[in-house]
């Protein structure tokens, strides 16, 4: 499952959904400087949270605690309601997810991007200061490379996620086909 994606866009970007629905993304600690990045387990990063005024950006590690001790990165969302949750909103502009080599060595990495937005992003869920990626069916486009899939939104649905101003079966589904890029990372 998704345990490694990518955001190469700056986080003034992030703002522009927001914006164009009359809200202003809050960033309590500034504008962040958002290099380019690859995400990791454990590593700190950008999530947007529904705060007491509005959208608001945090520095959040990705990942709390299971009951056994292991990283919970990725949720299941089906047959769950998550009004009573902490929701956020995750951005990214690619995820991996790899594949068995065809031939011994390491496991083939292919990077998924939207087809027709720059950017999207992934629902997700905060619990003891770290976050979760919300997950769900394969579509079409992830089904040949993984079982199950995060859930991706365009920037323009993401309010919807942090309002659940959709009912979330329509926001918690696989994406449609010729909706993702894929190509190979490595090797």
């Amino acid at each position: 499952m998704c345990n490694n994606y990518r955001l190469h866009v700056p986080a003034n970007q992030l703002a522009a959904p927001f914006a164009d629905i009359g809200r202003t993304l809050a960033l309590p600690g500034g504008l962040p400087n958002l290099e380019p990045t690859d995400y990791r387990i454990g590593d700190r990063a950008p999530i947007v949270i529904a705060g007491e005024g509005g959208p608001q950006l945090a520095m959040t590690p990705w990942a709390w605690k299971g009951p056994t001790g292991k990283p919970v990165f990725n949720f299941r969302s089906e047959g769950r309601s998550f009004a009573g949750s902490t929701r956020c909103l995750i951005p990214a502009d690619g995820f991996y997810e790899f594949t068995e080599p065809k031939v011994a060595g390491k496991k083939t990495k292919w990077l998924f991007t939207l087809s027709d937005q720059l950017w999207f992003w992934i629902a997700g869920l905060v619990k003891d200061g770290a976050f979760a990626m919300l997950t769900t069916e394969p579509g079409p486009d992830v089904a040949g490379y993984h079982d199950r899939q995060i859930v991706i939104l365009p920037p323009q649905a993401g309010v919807h996620w942090l309002d659940l101003s959709a009912p979330e079966d329509l926001i918690l589904r696989p994406s449609p086909q010729g909706s993702l890029l894929v190509k190979r990372a490595y090797p």
